[in-house]
């Protein structure tokens, strides 16, 4: 039985930490509804943590020896992990898998240890987000239509564009919808991060764009089928869609930035623009946390800014020339 669990985990360790780790796995993907690539992600994270334990401690660890773990022994695991290279960004998302690890055993009863509580979670500078102009989009979706060969794959990239930047969705969030799911009405139904729904609402040019890629559509399938198809009549890849931006951005010269997702951080930094409450931003966009939500503050600061130097006298002048 330990074999075969091993096998699937991917890491050796005392039994006891083995049949824990099973369950673990199976709150993530049944309670938590986490993706595929959240669970692979926390899997091998944990994995990792578990070897560092294993060459620090010179045995496989037990029960008892995560239980008597210090901040310490912790903080000896992150330092390893920045000597070998990882950014703050991996060493953090590790350290969020480790603490939802050990969570999860405090709440399940099966094992009490404080010392997790105490670290500090390594400083990630995020990236602001990019967003295209109002022009640009609107550009972007205008030219969409027009490059393709085939007029209706010119429709297609021309109503994902428009779905992506009309209801901020994420590009998985798009191309995972069926023909039943079709943006057709005043809402859409949106299935997110962790399985969440959220209703958007969608404006009449989404309904337009769908509507028309929907008719010259060669391929009449059932309500399942998925909505956005590739020149097959599969669903299509995100690769493909990425492919297209891409080649449309250099062909009408925008920045390497504009991509699909870039669609979405324009949704939302217009909607601020626009005088958008924070939090409803944050309800549209599926955001589990509104810190997420409040980096496009700093995208619209960095735009008034812009805005000032280039507009206002005062800020044309030097510090001397000022006075």
């Amino acid at each position: 039985m330990t074999e075969k669990k091993e096998a699937v985990l991917g890491f050796s360790a005392q039994p006891d930490v083995q049949d824990v780790l099973v369950h673990w796995r199976r709150w993530l993907e049944s309670e938590r509804n986490v993706s595929p690539h959240t669970l692979t992600a926390y899997i091998g994270d944990v994995s990792g943590f578990l070897e560092f334990l294993t060459g620090y401690q010179g045995r496989p660890p037990s029960m008892n020896d995560l239980g008597a773990l210090t901040a310490a022994d912790f903080r000896a695991w992150l330092s390893k992990l920045a000597g070998d290279g990882l950014i703050a960004a991996s060493r953090a998302r590790a350290l969020a898998a480790i603490r939802n690890f050990f969570r999860w055993m405090d709440r399940s009863g099966r094992l009490h240890n404080p010392a997790i509580g105490g670290l500090s979670t390594p400083k990630v500078k995020r990236p602001v987000p990019r967003p295209l102009t109002e022009l640009d989009a609107d550009r972007l979706l205008e030219e969409s239509e027009k490059e393709p060969d085939e007029p209706w794959i010119g429709k297609r990239d021309r109503a994902l564009f428009t779905l992506l930047y009309g209801c901020g969705l994420r590009i998985s969030e798009a191309l995972n919808l069926t023909r039943k799911d079709a943006p057709l009405g005043e809402t859409l139904r949106v299935t997110g991060k962790g399985r969440k729904e959220r209703i958007v609402p969608v404006l009449p040019a989404v309904v337009d764009a769908v509507r028309a890629y929907m008719e010259a559509c060669p391929y009449r399938q059932g309500p399942d089928a998925p909505l956005f198809v590739g020149v097959r009549g599969g669903q299509l890849a995100p690769a493909i869609a990425q492919r297209q931006m891409r080649d449309l951005r250099r062909l009408i010269g925008l920045p390497e930035t504009a991509t699909p997702h870039a669609l979405r951080h324009s949704f939302a930094t217009h909607l601020l623009a626009g005088g958008g409450d924070l939090r409803a931003i944050q309800d549209l966009l599926g955001h589990a946390s509104l810190s997420t939500t409040q980096r496009y503050t700093d995208v619209e600061s960095e735009h008034l800014m812009e805005v000032y130097r280039a507009a206002h006298p005062r800020a044309k002048q030097s510090p001397k020339q000022a006075k």
